[in-house]
Order: C-alpha cells, then sequence, then structure tokens
C-alpha cells in the first residue's frame, strides 16, 4: 500500500472510466497496455483505490543509457561499460479524481522500489518528459536532466530508495 493506494500489475481491472486529461495516456490504458504486457514489451502497474477504482498507472520496460550521456559527476563513480542498465517508465497518469494526493511521487517511488528488487542490475530510472509540466513533476521528485537531452530525464534507483528510507 502506497499513499492510500495498492499498486499492483495491470490485471482483469475496470479501465473504461480512467481518465487523466490526456487522450494519448487514457487511450493507451483502456487499449493497449494488456497487448504490451502480453507481449513482453512493457509491464504496466496500476494504483487502486479502496474501491478498486484505477487512480493512476505507470509502465515500466527495460533500458540502457549511453555511460557518455551520463552527467561527468555520476560518470565518474560507475564502470567504463558502454551502455549503463536502466527501466524506462514510458508512461504515468493520474486521474483526475485522484490528484494532489501524492499518488504521481508513489508511482515513480513504486518503480524505483521494483527496479531496486529486480534480479537484472538497474542503475536508474528514466523517463521523457512530454511537456514543460512533466519536466518539473520529476525534477520535484528528484530526477535530473541530460544535457544533451532536457526532456530526458534520469533518477538513480539508489538515490530514490534513499528518499524513501529517509520518508519513512
Amino acid at each position: 500500500m502506497t499513499a492510500g493506494f495498492v499498486i499492483e500489475p495491470l490485471g482483469a481491472h475496470d479501465r473504461r472510466g480512467f481518465a487523466s486529461g490526456v487522450d494519448a495516456l487514457d487511450r493507451y490504458l483502456a487499449t493497449q497496455a494488456s497487448q504490451d504486457v502480453k507481449r513482453r514489451v512493457s509491464n504496466c502497474f496500476v494504483a487502486l483505490d479502496d474501491a478498486g477504482l484505477i487512480a493512476g498507472y505507470y509502465t515500466l520496460a527495460a533500458s540502457s543509457v549511453l555511460l557518455t550521456e551520463m552527467p561527468p559527476e555520476t560518470a565518474k563513480r560507475l564502470p567504463r561499460y558502454p551502455l549503463v542498465p536502466a527501466a524506462l517508465i514510458g508512461r504515468l497518469a493520474v486521474d483526475r479524481r485522484f490528484r494532489r494526493k501524492g499518488l504521481g511521487r508513489a508511482l515513480v517511488m513504486d518503480a524505483a522500489v521494483r527496479a531496486g528488487g529486480s534480479d537484472p542490475a538497474i542503475f536508474a530510472l528514466l523517463v521523457d518528459a512530454k511537456d514543460d509540466a512533466a519536466i518539473t513533476f520529476y525534477r520535484h521528485n528528484g530526477f535530473r536532466s541530460f544535457a544533451s537531452k532536457p526532456h530526458c530525464l534520469f533518477l538513480p534507483v539508489a538515490t530514490a530508495l534513499q528518499a524513501l528510507q529517509d520518508d519513512s
């Protein structure tokens, strides 16, 4: 349970009433998410309120980033492998009815916990922010932009897990 919600893998949940206000994100959950999970392209996790309504969701997929894209202060602490293992939060949305309850942050932290507990090592969470509001949200939650791609942001999993521990 996180921020008053239960977060679990997408299953036979009723997705019809979900409305984040972003048509592409709503349509994805309604029509595409299950197919991506079945094809093993990404996993989808939903946050449920106490009545079982989907309050938010995110997708998580394996990814990587070039070591040379990392900020120098981060890169110098990493092995000199060409790629750094990462997990991509491909989509993240909160239903309008559940905004301002800390659910977006809870979804990010759930992704960090899942990434931190996975058998393949994952150094960071990645996101491709779609607009300035998304960039602001992710930066507020500890993500940092890549210098060459300001809309692509990362959060070291260890940093996220430490923040969770500090919040406890």
